[in-house]
């Protein structure tokens, strides 16, 4: 990506009294080159594909791990193991993520989910919480079928996306809950899944058990 061209104001050259030619020219051309500095920044931005040469805060990050709900029908949080682009934004430790920036964000993810019971179809509740505090209007609802076996579980991708007004300094997080949760070896139900990477019948790349995009799209 082109970088964007920051300008600094000259130290303009100090006058006399008395008027001075060189002093004058001296003056003129450092307005001149400053003020071509200013054009040229411009043009990196209204010119063509301009955007490309500004870079928003924004982040992306995934998770290389399954995923359990702590129980059935409870509140349980996304887990990040890593990021693949960020810049404004920190992926803590307790699998929050904070803005550095005011403005108007939004989130877009998918979650790999698993249905293993062959009994019956269940829900997946997947909402947003900033600083602890359920966001208003974030969640969405998603039903998993039933799995056609005891030994093929059903597979669905869980998408939707969320914006709302971040203030600089607050932490985001993901939750999700289900009405039936699976246990890791144990009992069959819902959970997250992340399969690495194939290389038979057919190469592919892993797939994460979340991603998530936020982005900032503008300020109030």
């Amino acid at each position: 990506m082109a970088q964007f061209k920051t300008t600094k104001a000259p130290n303009l050259v100090i006058s006399d009294k008395d008027y001075k030619i060189d002093n004058e020219a001296q003056f003129r051309n450092q307005l001149r080159l400053y003020f071509n500095q200013v054009d040229s920044g411009f043009e990196q931005i209204l010119i063509g594909q301009g955007g490309a040469n500004i870079d928003f805060p924004h982040i992306a990050a995934y998770s290389d791990v399954d995923q359990y709900a702590t129980a059935t029908d409870t509140p349980t949080k996304v887990l990040w193991t890593g990021v693949s682009d960020v810049a404004g934004f920190t992926l803590n430790v307790d699998n929050t993520a904070t803005a550095q920036y005011d403005g108007t964000y939004k989130i877009e993810y998918r979650l790999q989910g698993v249905n293993s019971d062959n009994t019956t179809s269940h829900d997946v509740v997947v909402w947003m919480q900033i600083d602890g505090v359920n966001l208003t209007n974030s969640t969405t609802k998603f039903t998993l079928p039933t799995a056609p076996s005891g030994v093929t579980p059903t597979y669905k991708s869980l998408n939707a996306f969320i914006t709302w007004e971040a203030v600089a300094g607050q932490s985001v997080a993901l939750y999700w809950a289900t009405n039936k949760a699976a246990v890791s070896g144990g009992s069959n139900g819902v959970y997250l899944e992340y399969e690495g990477a194939q290389t038979s019948p057919y190469a592919h790349p892993e797939v994460p058990s979340a991603y998530g995009v936020i982005q900032y799209i503008g300020r109030e």
